[in-house]
């Protein structure tokens, strides 16, 4: 079953998808933020060409444990999604994605120069990651 997570940004979606066997996270695409429609429309066909199962969609909270701006972004997105696929969906935590994909960059020994972009591939990854972990079946 293929899993396909959303990193939802005010200009790029980060995009990721796990392998068949919904073990390994890779990055897909980036997409460039154009309406909140439009987006769902090419995520829904992206998530259909790769036979996906099921789409997390990462959401932010605030220290309250609501959901933050973004967090809110992210969920009008998922709506607007459910209204172009029947895949099922999922809200997940994504706190702290975009720092985690910037101290894996830096693990890796990206320079700095080119650390500098947008991180929201890698940010996907990460939600992708964390859902999988939090999901894996557990071996007695």
């Amino acid at each position: 079953m293929r899993i396909l997570a959303v990193d939802h940004g005010e200009k790029h979606i980060g995009l990721a998808l796990s392998d068949p066997t919904a073990t390994i996270a890779s990055p897909l695409k980036v997409i460039r933020h154009v309406s909140r429609l439009l987006d769902a429309a090419q995520v829904a066909d992206l998530a259909a060409e790769n036979d996906v199962a099921l789409i997390v969609i990462g959401q932010s909270y605030d220290e309250e444990g609501k959901p933050n701006l973004a967090g809110r972004r992210a969920a009008k997105f998922a709506e607007a999604l459910k209204e172009q696929t029947q895949i099922p969906l999922v809200l997940w935590d994504e706190s702290f994605s975009t720092q985690e994909a910037r101290a894996a960059r830096i693990a890796m020994g990206v320079s700095r120069k080119k650390r500098a972009g947008h991180m929201d591939e890698l940010a996907a990854v990460m939600i992708l990651k964390s859902y999988l972990d939090a999901n894996k079946p557990r071996v007695e």
